[in-house]
């Protein structure tokens, strides 16, 4: 397990210049969307376990998303993960939005465990996954 504790407000500072953004609002506004359609494509055991190794602020982001029916898209590519952070953040660049995917990533995998990582990495569609374990 990581011993990387971080207080959420340097979370999101780390987040902003990560990802080059201009304010911690807008790291929040980000994180919220990359969390939010990771927890759409996590199944519930490798989501419970990340959300149990993330701060409450963040596992809240990530597990208050559902869907009635769970349909995981196998091969999910980081453009679409990108569309959907793009869509939930407000913004409409999916460019823009792999950057922020990269920063939110880089900081959730530095608080997290080496086998929380593993969990989510398998988890998640070989594009994604590749995409995840480069953060």
């Amino acid at each position: 397990m990581s011993n990387h504790t971080i207080s959420i407000d340097d979370y999101y500072d780390d987040v902003m210049r990560g990802g080059n953004l201009r304010t911690p609002d807008h790291a929040a506004r980000l994180s919220f969307a990359v969390l939010r359609a990771l927890g759409f494509n996590l199944g519930g055991a490798a989501k419970r376990k990340l959300a149990k190794a993330l701060p409450p602020e963040l596992a809240r982001d990530l597990t208050r998303s559902w869907r009635l029916i769970n349909i995981r898209h196998g091969n999910l590519s980081v453009d679409r993960f990108a569309k959907d952070v793009a869509r939930h953040s407000g913004n409409t660049d999916p460019d823009f939005a792999k950057t922020a995917m990269r920063a939110v990533f880089r900081q959730i995998k530095g608080m997290i465990g080496d086998d929380v990582s593993r969990a989510v990495a398998r988890d998640l569609s070989p594009e994604m996954r590749a995409f995840w374990n480069a953060a």
